[in-house]
C-alpha cells in the first residue's frame, strides 16, 4: 500500500515538473482548471475583478517554473490581460492587471495602460485608441505592447521635475520604474527599455531659477510644471498604473523579483485573426479574447520586429525630427 502511494506521489510529481517546463502556450492547454486551488478558481472568468482562464493558467505555470528553477522566491506573481478595455466608459479605468499571492489567498486587480503605437503617416498605422488595443507587437520604437513572458529586474528611480503644490514649496517629482527582463519574443525588452512605472508625468514644463537644488542645470535652472496623472492613458508600451498601485507594486519586488505574463502573445493573436478572417467565433474555436474590445477592434494584429523594425528606421530617416524648442523661463508669481 505505502508503494502504490509513493508511486502515485512520483507521478504526480512528474506530471507538475512536466507542465512547469512547458512554453507558456502548452503549459495552457496542459494544466487543467482542476490544478488551481480552489479558492483562486473562483476568480476565473471574464467579468470584473475577475481573470481569463487561460490568462491566469499560463501566468500561474510560468511562476511555477520560475520557482522550480530558483528563480523566484517572491510569495506573489503578476498577469495582464491586454484584450480587455483599459477605461470601461464611466469615468474608471478598466482592471486587467492582477497581483496574486497564493499563499496569503489573494488576489488584487488594477487598471494598466497599453501601448499607443503609433501612426506613420502615409506608410503605416499601427496606432491604438484608448479604450481597447487592436495592434500588438515587439518593434524597438513602435510603443506597441508585446504580449509574453517578463520577470521583474531592478528598480530605477529618476527626477522628472518639480511641480507646483498649493499652499506649500514646489515638489520633485520622483519616479521609479521597474525594468523587465523578457523570454522568446519578448527578449528585447531591455532595449526597448520596457518596464512598469506610475502613470504620472509632469506638463507644461518652464524653468524656474533655483540654484540650490540638487537637480539644476548648470545655469542654476529646474524644470517646473504640472503634475498629472493619466491611468486611463495609453503609453509607450510599457505597463503603467495609478501612483498608489505603482508604489505598492514596486514595494513587493524590491529586491525580490517575480515573473509576469502578458496576454495575448502573437501566436494567440494571430489565431483569432485568422478566426475572424473565415467568419467563425474564436471563442466556439476554443480560443480567448475579450469580447467587447473585439467588437471594437474587430480583429487583432500582431507586427512582428522584422518586419516593424526597418520600416520605422526608413520612416525617421525620410521624417527627421525637428530640432529641440528652448524650455521657456517660467512666468514670475
Amino acid at each position: 500500500m505505502h508503494a502504490r502511494y509513493a508511486f502515485l506521489g512520483i507521478v504526480s510529481l512528474f506530471s507538475l515538473c512536466a507542465i512547469l517546463f512547458l512554453s507558456p502556450l502548452e503549459a495552457s492547454a496542459a494544466q487543467r482548471p482542476t490544478d488551481i486551488p480552489p479558492w483562486l478558481q473562483a476568480y476565473i472568468g471574464e467579468g470584473d475583478g475577475q481573470i481569463a482562464q487561460p490568462v491566469l493558467q499560463r501566468a500561474r505555470a510560468l511562476y511555477l517554473r520560475k520557482v522550480s528553477q530558483g528563480a523566484v522566491k517572491n510569495p506573489c506573481y503578476f498577469a495582464m490581460d491586454a484584450t480587455r478595455p483599459n477605461d470601461p466608459g464611466d469615468g474608471k479605468s478598466g482592471g486587467r492587471f492582477y497581483t496574486i499571492c497564493e499563499s496569503a489567498q489573494t488576489v488584487h486587480v488594477i487598471s494598466s495602460g497599453h501601448g499607443s503605437g503609433k501612426n506613420l503617416k502615409g506608410v503605416v498605422d499601427f496606432s491604438n485608441g484608448r479604450q481597447c488595443a487592436r495592434n500588438f507587437g515587439n518593434a524597438l520604437d513602435s510603443n506597441l505592447t508585446a504580449g509574453g513572458v517578463y520577470m521583474t529586474d531592478e528598480t530605477k528611480t529618476s527626477f522628472k521635475g518639480y511641480y507646483r503644490v498649493p499652499g506649500a514649496k514646489d515638489a520633485a517629482y520622483l519616479r521609479s520604474f521597474i525594468q523587465f527582463e523578457g523570454e522568446g519574443e519578448t527578449a528585447n525588452a531591455r532595449p526597448r527599455a520596457i518596464g512598469g512605472h506610475a502613470a504620472v508625468v509632469v506638463r507644461g514644463v518652464c524653468l524656474k531659477k533655483d540654484s540650490a537644488s540638487r537637480y539644476a542645470n548648470r545655469d542654476g535652472y529646474v524644470p517646473l510644471g504640472k503634475l498629472v496623472e493619466y491611468p486611463g492613458g495609453r503609453s509607450d508600451g510599457c505597463t503603467s498604473w495609478t501612483a498608489s498601485d505603482a508604489n505598492q507594486i514596486i514595494s513587493m519586488v524590491k529586491d525580490n523579483r517575480t515573473t509576469l505574463y502578458i496576454y495575448p502573445e502573437s501566436a494567440d493573436i494571430n489565431a483569432v485573426a485568422k478566426a475572424v478572417a473565415s467568419g467563425r467565433s474564436p471563442s466556439k474555436a476554443g480560443l480567448y479574447w475579450n469580447e467587447s474590445c473585439l467588437k471594437e477592434i474587430r480583429a487583432p494584429k500582431f507586427w512582428p520586429k522584422e518586419t516593424l523594425e526597418p520600416v520605422i528606421a526608413q520612416y525617421k530617416n525620410d521624417h527627421p525630427a525637428p530640432p529641440p524648442q528652448p524650455i521657456p523661463l517660467c512666468q514670475a508669481q
